[in-house]
């Protein structure tokens, strides 16, 4: 299980939301490049970046920073946030980028991963947001109606090999993640799952490993490693 930290990006500035609320900003950098830089001198074996301005607005707001990371650091790094065409996806993995992550677009649309997986395979994530078990959209603004457990199989079905799964209740509140969900997202099929939302200290860790599930890939860990409630070696030392 890697430990994946989350670089999001707002205003050109490095930030965590609280449950997804865009009115609920915390600031923790000024250059999104600099704290990359030392998550990955603190051990990071991967990153996960989100253009938190694209996720609303349906653009890569963030695209030169994210791409100046991505040219820089040695680590694998994921992108998410307004990712939504052919043509953005090409031109991020082009630029380096490990895996793109899609949010709003396949749940709208999906048909629209059955054409991407055609062409990039397992560079494709998809990140399912959920708030009480229904996928969010839109940046986390909107909630739709379909339960992100069966989008989830729709989207195995069709050869996805990654999910990233978020319960947004949670996400910047350090109450533990959402370990009942995350089982039900592992027994989907054959699909790497990264765990995201909730995680405060160690013993979150410890909890999520002694899952011993071989599909999960990893955790996304954000308000706990910027706070100081957990330690990134630390994290890694437990898995």
């Amino acid at each position: 299980m890697r430990i994946i930290p989350a670089i999001d990006i707002k205003n050109g500035k490095v930030v965590r939301l609280f449950k997804g609320r865009f009115d609920k900003v915390t600031e923790y950098g000024s250059d999104p490049l600099d704290m990359a830089r030392h998550w990955q001198g603190e051990g990071a074996t991967d990153l996960h970046i989100v253009d938190l301005d694209g996720a609303e607005s349906g653009g890569r707001v963030n695209e030169a920073v994210i791409k100046r990371i991505v040219k820089e650091l040695k680590v694998p790094v994921q992108v998410g946030g307004g990712i939504r065409s052919h043509e953005v996806i090409n031109d991020y993995l082009h630029a380096g980028v490990a895996r793109v992550v899609l949010g709003t677009k396949v749940v709208q649309d999906p048909a629209f991963l059955r054409e991407v997986l055609a062409v990039w395979k397992d560079r494709i994530a998809v990140s399912l947001d959920c708030s009480n078990g229904y996928v969010a959209q839109r940046g986390w603004v909107e909630l739709s109606t379909v339960k992100g457990v069966d989008l989830a199989r729709d989207f195995v079905a069709m050869g996805l090999k990654y999910i990233i799964y978020t319960d947004i209740s949670r996400d910047g509140t350090l109450i533990g993640p959402d370990i009942e969900g995350l089982k039900e997202m592992l027994n989907v099929g054959d699909v790497h799952v990264i765990a995201s939302g909730g995680v405060k200290d160690i013993g979150d860790i410890r909890a999520l490993a002694a899952l011993q599930r071989s599909n999960l890939y990893g955790v996304i860990v954000g308000k706990a490693i910027y706070e100081g409630t957990l330690l990134l070696k630390d994290a890694a030392g437990a898995c």
